[in-house]
């Protein structure tokens, strides 16, 4: 119904963001509402996906159409709804879902949040070999390892920049971000991953 929407960042709160446009605010669950946090009052592109269910009619929304579309074929997994699909996508960049559901790694799936063996099972028999199609520039060498490793670099990089403008905009100083982030960057991990740690330290 939505492909996307475009509009101004009013509201970032823990599991959605409202999106403002010509009036209206769209409230829009995200993988990572955080993210968008250094983005208040400023235009941006939301790709959106309208979940209609008997009892739940909700807008989600995804930084990329590659996010989107796979959070559509997650939806089609047994055992895995729409909060589900959000937390494999908050924990994981798209490269790193395709490559383990690809290469069947049922241990590196069972790491996302509500996935344990039989739903990694059910992800693979699913989705393998169906994944392709809908993400061919953004992951177009699915077994090249040495570019996997980069793209995969490159990403955590830019989820740890993306975390400590969040921290800014939440009201840390620079002198508060920098005696935390040397402990963060031995890590990988997600935008919400990298934030939550570093109110964890920040809090202490």
């Amino acid at each position: 119904m939505f492909e996307f929407i475009k509009g101004t960042v009013e509201f970032v709160g823990p599991e959605y963001i409202v999106i403002e446009n010509n009036g209206i605010g769209y409230q829009i669950g995200t993988p990572n509402p955080f993210i968008y946090s250094s983005k208040m009052g400023t235009m941006v592109t939301v790709y959106t996906y309208h979940y209609v269910r008997e009892d739940l009619m909700a807008l989600y929304g995804f930084v990329s159409r590659e996010e989107k579309m796979l959070f559509t074929k997650l939806l089609n997994v047994s055992g895995i709804g729409p909060k589900g699909a959000l937390a494999i996508l908050a924990s994981g960049e798209v490269q790193q879902v395709v490559n383990a559901i690809e290469q069947e790694d049922e241990s590196f799936l069972i790491k996302f949040p509500g996935v344990g063996k039989k739903t990694a099972r059910q992800m693979i028999l699913d989705l393998k070999g169906k994944l392709q199609d809908i993400v061919p520039d953004y992951f177009p060498n699915l077994f090249n390892a040495d570019q996997f490793q980069h793209e995969a670099a490159a990403a955590h990089h830019a989820e740890f920049d993306e975390a400590i403008l969040a921290l800014k905009a939440l009201g840390y100083s620079e002198k508060e971000i920098k005696k935390i982030s040397p402990e963060l960057q031995k890590e990988q991990l997600s935008t919400d991953q990298y934030i939550k740690k570093a109110l964890q330290r920040l809090l202490k």
